[in-house]
């Protein structure tokens, strides 16, 4: 019994020293510094992509007063996909314009992927992996 729990405790150190937490950068531009607000970008695992923005992996924001801005993030995650939200009203959603479906703010996704007459872009063209965030993003945002 001894042995099996030394065992079963040195297997999970051993996990834990090989996870290893990615760091990488994120930057945003082409932001549209005279609508005012918020950057928020958001990292996220399949579940939750990309409109449950409380299931997001890792959610910062900055205010939107330079055309561009850099984010930096760690994660264990070995794939996921970026969305940036421009909040100019400050609610935390995407609003949307006078036909109630199209967004009426800036949005960016990773992989340059965008809302289209079929709705927001799908995780499996979104998401990236872990080799190519570590080398770092630059996301575009994109305006109606």
């Amino acid at each position: 019994m001894k042995t099996t729990l030394v065992i079963t405790l040195w297997s999970l150190m051993m996990l834990l020293n090989n996870a290893q937490a990615a760091e990488f950068t994120i930057t945003v531009n082409n932001i549209d510094v005279k609508r005012g607000g918020n950057i928020i970008v958001m990292l996220f695992s399949k579940q939750g992509f990309p409109k449950v923005h409380d299931q997001a992996l890792a959610i910062q924001s900055n205010k939107a007063d330079v055309p561009q801005l850099s984010f930096h993030f760690d994660t264990l995650q070995s794939e996921l996909a970026v969305k940036i939200l421009h909040d100019e009203n400050g609610d935390g959603k995407v609003g949307k314009n006078w036909t109630g479906v199209y967004p009426a703010e800036g949005l960016g996704f990773s992989n340059n992927q965008r809302v289209g007459l079929t709705g927001p872009p799908k995780y499996k063209k979104t998401k990236v992996t872990q080799e190519i965030f570590r080398e770092g993003l630059t996301i575009s945002m994109l305006y109606p």
